[in-house]
């Protein structure tokens, strides 16, 4: 057996005998490429849509499927017991029953009754399987023992088939797989029973045909989130302003807008069954007072065009002066210093003003917060706590802030 580098994290990726098994080729050159020591386990079945010679060459790692290979290296347990996380890409109905009555008849369902880190599953089947009793029972099982059982996405499936069952994205498997290795524990099932809307991305406000004014969101910490959110079992309505390169979080509803009134409209249509509400989205705070019916010209000798702008309203405010009973807010706060006072000075100033019961705190400008991968700041509780959230991925912000939420609505 390959020796693994013991320097970055180790990640066994199983796979199972489906047709999305293609896609763990993504999930494992993405692990690769940020920095994980991959090793391919995949069923006998796996090997039937993508060959042990592409496993080999992406991960740099020999792939086997059974307990009879390297046998003095006792590879059936050791392999398991040496992970820092175990993925299971795609998870089968059959691979997921096995899982959940400790059946273990070849490498990988042996690895999953050895492993001692985090065990996560992405299921990917027809929707009469995942619907079906005996799956229901077998991913409830497993999630009652503290392994993650992600939900599917919705979508396209083989043949003419569309429903619930399509195989998480695999830039979404790697983010959470990230957020399991930084922080184990970042995926319980604690927000089942709670309906969750979240704003995400930067609105445009348009100039004329062609123009607009906008903002630098990219909606990573929106869709974060999102993501998180359906994860831990929260039913999720995702208003997204200009987010067209990211993908959908598996287990949310997406809502596509433009402009802040639009966004402002969604959010009320939205908000009125939540229990919690998230405003993360970077509204334009102020709009064209006019817009131009024509492409607006430059043209010698004559002089610059004049804008006017209008204020845009405040959805946050809004959305607290009409919150209903028991219904949790949550506001974000992108915040530079100044001579008047630092980040936290400014913060705690809005979130007074505000009135939400959290604020997400983000210090923006230097590379931060905005277009980038990673994220850190400040949770500011009604309740008079503040933490700080160190650097991390927008999905470690993303799980802080829940954690968040949930210790709000407990107390």
């Amino acid at each position: 057996m390959t020796e693994p580098d013991s320097g970055k994290p180790r990640v066994v990726l199983g796979v199972g005998g489906g047709i999305a098994a293609y896609k763990a080729c993504e999930v494992l050159r993405g692990l690769t490429e940020s920095g994980h020591d991959v090793r391919v386990v995949p069923t006998e079945s796996a090997l039937r849509f993508v060959g042990a010679a592409t496993f080999e060459a992406l991960s740099g790692h020999p792939v086997h499927t059974g307990v009879f290979t390297e046998v003095p290296e006792v590879q059936h347990v050791r392999v398991g017991k040496e992970a820092d996380l175990v993925l299971v890409v795609p998870a089968t109905a059959d691979l997921l029953a096995k899982a959940a009555h400790g059946l273990a008849d070849d490498l990988l369902t042996n690895t999953l009754l050895t492993a001692r880190c985090p065990v996560a599953f992405f299921p990917a089947m027809h929707t009469e399987m995942w619907e079906h009793p005996a799956t229901r029972d077998n991913v409830a099982l497993l999630r009652s023992r503290g392994l993650v059982v992600a939900e599917p996405d919705a979508g396209r499936l083989t043949g003419v088939d569309t429903g619930k069952g399509r195989l998480t994205d695999p830039r979404e498997i790697v983010d959470l797989a990230r957020l399991l290795l930084a922080e184990p524990s970042a995926l319980p099932r604690d927000l089942e029973g709670l309906r969750v809307v979240v704003s995400a991305g930067g609105t445009r406000e348009p100039l004329d045909p062609v123009r607009y004014l906008g903002n630098r969101s990219s909606g990573k910490q929106g869709y974060a989130l999102a993501r998180v959110a359906a994860q831990r079992g929260a039913e999720v309505t995702l208003v997204a302003a200009h987010t067209v390169a990211l993908p959908d979080p598996a287990g949310a509803r997406l809502v596509p807008v433009s402009t802040a009134e639009e966004l402002r409209a969604a959010m009320h249509r939205a908000a009125e069954r939540a229990d919690v509400v998230v405003m993360a989205a970077a509204v334009a705070d102020f709009r064209p007072d006019q817009l131009a019916a024509h492409k607006i010209k430059k043209r010698d000798g004559e002089p610059d065009p004049t804008i006017t702008l209008a204020r845009n309203p405040d959805i946050l405010a809004e959305l607290v002066a009409g919150r209903r009973a028991g219904q949790t807010i949550v506001g974000f706060a992108a915040e530079t210093g100044d001579e008047r006072g630092g980040v936290l000075d400014h913060a705690r100033t809005k979130f007074k003003r505000k009135g939400s019961d959290l604020l997400v705190v983000n210090a923006v400008g230097q590379g931060r917060a905005f277009e980038v991968e990673d994220n850190a700041g400040w949770l500011l509780s009604a309740n008079g706590d503040e933490r700080p959230v160190p650097l991390g991925s927008k999905a470690q912000l993303a799980a802080a802030m829940w954690d968040a939420v949930v210790r709000f609505r407990r107390s």
